[in-house]
């Protein structure tokens, strides 16, 4: 038993019955009073100069009431990590992808706006543009930004040990590779916002944001606006997945719109500007080598990677850095060496997608780790444990592993398929694979550069007593974070979850720096138990003054003051608290204990409101070296996964079978979210080893920008799936916990490529594995082999 009353059971969704009733507002739902209605222009080339912008048409359009371009919004630059700031609201000098922002427009209605827009005219002077990484980094090549030198955005080295050393040493050295494609992160609800500049010169947008503090510092920046005069609110949100986690273009122009018309604004993305706007997965090309001794001891990796990151950094600074830095753990490895660069193109910017910068890494590395495994001669999974990292251990690039359940994850899902019976052993045709995941929970620092808390919360007790009202800036996209806070909140304070109300994604709620890199549970849920904590205290200490009791021989459970040695009287403070309450039917009874509810009545008699406040910034983390931080994290979340598929030889079709994953979140806060979690990433990790790619043109158009034709999975291509939880304790956790949310994905790729290896005998180094792409790999295999 877990000895907790709230965390660890499975708890209802505390916003399951509006979104299951149709209740729950989306940004598309919500309307004001006077609301224009804004569209963008955006261009229709990849990489063109502006010779100029006339706006005189748009601007005599009846209904239109705003027409913006630079010259409106300024020059300000921004982006992600200020060291890359290199977006403004609108283009002023060229173009730089299809899509890219141009101009706005602000009318009485939609129609309107899309007419104003169409009625904007831009004398384009089309340039040469690039796509792929070979095409941007020719000799000559034309810049996508003149500040970054042969369209290197940013480029990492980094050397732990001395890997050519140990390379010496090595008795099996392999090298292999993997490519995967740009994805889109597929939300259901695109992006939207709504700004209102009201008369008080404050300004208020409500999005759907993942990180409404960075879009609230953004606006301010870009605007130049005091920061204590925007708001931002995030609404329920239709899923994120990294996507939504900055500001954008769109928000940014609805906010510079209504400052103009003083009426509020509503934006929203069609899907076709989900895809231009585009802040997903990018394509990576790894290249990988791995030195190990007979005995299967993992000596050394070195690792070169390329990566597409479209027209702007976004978050690419920190993807480079994570492609290269996770794969530190959760193996004992001495000796890692990695190369990697991010390329400008003349495409959609890529960003954070779910399990940032180390998806298709790990993809390559553990595809590579089975086939050591086979010229070894060793099972694969026995290969994993033997190089498995314990807690207590440190990575060669400085990550600590404070708590590590591997070795539980890769035993559960060994156990649980019935691997030893099955690898091996199937018909051609049927395939088992397997592999292991490792992610952070939390991002160690901020992305500005800050001492600021990474989350504060603050919880306040009703004076009429009973409920607990829990206030964070923190944000719900679907993961269930907001139920995880309540029942934080509960536990520590000592109540049922049913008296615990919670508010979240307002910035004037506190701070808090978002949903992304798995943050929200470790941090803000350290935050909440801290302010509940305080509530706890300040109840207890107020009870010790009335019934002259210690405040260590006391506490709260279930609802009710637990007294741990003899039971004072109290019938006077419950006197007081019948007599507040005459004629109301639900009063304690003589003989019922005392009651959370009437003691926290009587604190606040006593001391008025009774707020507690809570805080949390990781301790500091990592090494020395040139981008330490990126990757440290006060905790890390790892997965094992074994896949059974089926691979139709005569078209290339995969089928998958059956899904067995297990995941290490140090404590299930909420069970059932936990595990929806995973079966989440399962889903989304399928999908990107079969089906997903976003496909252009030769001029940079997106083919498939829309979601008949960009294939993500359904329920009907979900196979059975088993997730294990594996609690492991986290030290640095609330109540043990630690993330679930983007560990678990990283497994999935590289346990189907196993798995496809075992039923047809082929390794395939290029996702995704349509069937196209499968049946050329049997065909050239069965010629190569004269089968």
């Amino acid at each position: 038993m877990s000895g907790y009353d709230v965390i660890g059971t499975e708890a209802p969704r505390i916003d399951a019955p509006d979104k299951a009733t149709g209740r729950a507002l989306f940004i598309d739902d919500m309307t004001m009073p006077g609301m224009l209605y804004g569209a963008l222009l955006q261009s229709p080339l990849a990489h063109a100069r502006i010779r100029g912008i006339d706006t005189s048409a748009a601007k005599q359009l009846p209904g239109v009431k705003s027409v913006v371009t630079w010259e409106d919004a300024g020059l300000v630059k921004y982006g992600v990590s200020p060291a890359r700031y290199d977006e403004t609201i609108f283009c002023h000098d060229k173009v730089r992808h299809v899509g890219d922002n141009v101009a706005a427009v602000a009318a009485v209605d939609l129609e309107t706006a899309l007419e104003a827009v169409s009625l904007i005219k831009v004398d384009y002077e089309d340039l040469p543009a690039v796509f792929t990484i070979e095409q941007a980094m020719a000799e000559g090549a034309p810049l996508v930004h003149d500040i970054y030198p042969r369209n290197i955005s940013a480029e990492v080295h980094n050397e732990f040990g001395d890997v050519e050393a140990a390379f010496k040493e090595c008795d099996l050295i392999k090298m292999t590779s993997l490519v995967n494609k740009r994805q889109d992160c597929a939300f259901i609800e695109p992006q939207g916002c709504i700004a209102y500049y009201d008369h008080s010169g404050t300004l208020t947008l409500y999005s759907s944001t993942q990180v409404p503090h960075y879009t609230q510092r953004s606006v301010a920046m870009v605007l130049g606006m005091p920061i204590g005069k925007v708001r931002v609110v995030k609404p329920y949100v239709g899923g994120g997945f990294g996507a939504k986690a900055s500001a954008n273009h769109m928000e940014l122009a609805a906010c510079l719109m209504s400052m103009k018309t003083g009426k509020p604004v509503k934006m929203n993305f069609e899907r076709e500007q989900v895809f231009y706007h585009g802040r997903s997965r990018h394509q990576f090309f790894h290249t990988m080598t791995t030195g190990v001794k007979r005995d299967g001891t993992i000596l050394a990796l070195k690792h070169e990677c390329y990566m597409n990151g479209g027209a702007y950094s976004s978050f690419g600074i920190a993807t480079v850095y994570y492609a290269g830095s996770l794969l530190g753990g959760p193996y004992k490895m001495p000796n890692m060496k990695y190369d990697g660069y991010r390329i400008a193109t003349n495409l959609p910017a890529c960003g954070a997608q779910r399990g940032h910068g180390g998806v298709i890494a790990r993809g390559c590395w553990e595809q590579q780790l089975d086939m050591i495994a086979e010229e070894l001669g060793m099972d694969p999974v026995e290969l994993r444990l033997k190089n498995i990292m314990t807690a207590g251990d440190i990575t060669c690039n400085d990550l600590n592993m404070s708590s590590l359940g591997m070795k539980e994850c890769i035993e559960a899902v060994r156990d649980a398929s019935e691997w030893k019976n099955k690898k091996g052993k199937l018909p051609r045709g049927k395939g088992i694979g397997m592999a292991c995941g490792f992610f952070v929970s939390g991002a160690g620092y901020p992305i500005y550069r800050s001492d600021t808390f990474h989350g504060t919360v603050v919880i306040k007790l009703t004076e009429d007593g009973g409920t607990a009202l829990v206030y964070t800036a923190s944000a719900e996209i679907g993961q269930g974070s907001d139920t995880a806070f309540a029942m934080i909140a509960a536990e520590a304070l000592g109540i049922p979850l049913e008296m615990v109300r919670l508010e979240s994604g307002d910035t004037d709620f506190g701070v808090d720096l978002g949903a992304y890199s798995s943050r929200q549970t470790l941090m803000t849920g350290h935050a909440t138990k801290e302010a509940a904590e305080d509530v706890k205290r300040q109840v207890l200490e107020v009870l010790s003054k009335e019934l002259n009791v210690p405040m260590e021989d006391m506490d709260i459970k279930k609802g009710l003051i637990v007294f741990k040695k003899e039971k004072p009287d109290f019938s006077g403070l419950r006197t007081r608290y019948i007599k507040e309450h005459r004629g109301w039917v639900d009063n304690p009874g003589a003989e019922d204990e005392l009651s959370f509810r009437e003691a926290s009545r009587i604190a606040y008699l006593a001391r008025g409101s009774i707020v507690g406040t809570g805080k949390y910034k990781p301790p500091e983390l990592g090494g020395k070296f040139k981008g330490a931080a990126v990757g440290t994290s006060p905790a890390y979340g790892c997965s094992a996964q074994i896949v059974e598929l089926t691979v139709d030889e005569g078209t290339g079709r995969i089928i998958i079978d059956k899904m067995v994953d297990a995941h290490d979140c140090g404590r299930a806060i909420n069970r059932t979210s936990v595990e929806g979690q995973m079966q989440g990433s399962l889903s989304m990790g399928m999908g990107e080893a079969l089906f997903e790619e976003v496909k252009f043109d030769a001029r940079g158009r997106i083919l498939n920008a829309d979601l008949a034709e960009y294939k993500i999975p359904s329920a009907l291509d979900m196979p059975p799936t088993e997730v294990i939880v594996v609690e492991s304790n986290e030290p640095n956790g609330p109540f043990g916990a630690k993330e679930v949310g983007e560990g678990n994905i990283m497994a999935t790729i590289p346990a189907i490529l196993n798995a496809v290896y075992d039923a047809v005998g082929v390794r395939i180094y290029e996702l995704p594995l349509n069937p196209e792409r499968v049946h050329k790999a049997l065909k050239e295999y069965k010629q190569k082999n004269k089968i």
